[in-house]
């Protein structure tokens, strides 16, 4: 039985309020038969004023690396950040992920990742990295695979960012770049790659495939993933808002690792 087949109701938990149960350790029966996917920041992570400051909380690595052995090796990191960089944020811990919005992929933790894309070219990333000239506080991010511009620390440039991004984008060949909107960021990658392209392969492959995934995330970017994880047998969470066709939402990554912490727990699992 898939777990979005199973009667939340006769486990008591209002599954649209999660935070305010701390999404009951009973959603997960058995975690031999899911698959837990995480998008990192804004969602295990909390957002910083800039992608450099972001810091893993005390005892998150611990959690991560239990749940992973729970789950016979079924955990991945699913983020727009390339793997060398989730990799680094994580140290010495690492795990299964898929990098740069599906421009990367590993099942295996010591595996060769899978090759998605092909990076933008210095070109285009030297263009839109000069939208910075806008004044102090814009961050230009090269991901490798796309170029992200965050404006955190200076909301108000928001619009002429965007308007910034749109205009060089549209002298590129038809259907060559996508622009993602975010959390106060921008984002230019490829077009042709997505999170929820790559999360559908990775369900395909060992140790992943056959299981229910539980998938939570945050932002606009992670929508496409809730409109697939049902076909897998599985859930999905947002967290800070509700978003199209999720199961239930928390309130901030702090509720996430809280969760996490609790079905990771030696009690819990001792249970299943």
């Amino acid at each position: 039985m898939g777990l979005a087949q199973m009667d939340f109701g006769q486990m008591g938990l209002a599954i649209s309020d999660l935070d305010m149960e701390c999404a009951d350790t009973t959603l997960v029966p058995d975690l031999r038969q899911c698959a837990i996917l995480l998008d990192i920041d804004g969602t295990i992570l909390d957002l910083a004023p800039s992608p450099q400051q972001v810091w893993v909380p005390t005892g998150l690595r611990q959690t991560l690396a239990r749940l992973e052995a729970l789950t016979g090796g079924a955990l991945a990191l699913v983020s727009g950040r390339p793997l060398h960089d989730i990799d680094l944020i994580f140290s010495p811990l690492q795990l299964a992920a898929i990098g740069g919005h599906g421009a990367e992929l590993r099942a295996l933790p010591n595996a060769e990742p899978v090759l998605r894309a092909k990076p933008l070219s210095a070109a285009l990333k030297r263009q839109l990295a000069g939208i910075a000239e806008l004044g102090p506080g814009i961050l230009a991010e090269d991901k490798g695979y796309s170029l992200a511009l965050h404006y955190r620390l200076t909301p108000e440039k928001g619009s002429a960012v965007r308007a910034a991004v749109e205009k060089i984008c549209a002298a590129q060949p038809p259907g060559a770049v996508e622009i993602l909107p975010g959390k106060l960021v921008v984002e230019i990658k490829p077009t042709g790659i997505n999170k929820a392209d790559a999360v559908c392969e990775l369900m395909n492959r060992a140790p992943f495939a056959d299981r229910n995934p539980i998938f939570i995330g945050d932002d606009l970017t992670d929508e496409p993933v809730f409109g697939v994880i049902a076909k897998f047998g599985g859930l999905g969470f947002s967290v800070g808002r509700v978003m199209p066709e999720i199961n239930g939402h928390f309130d901030r990554p702090e509720s996430v690792r809280a969760w996490l912490a609790r079905i990771a727990s030696p009690s819990q699992s001792t249970a299943q």
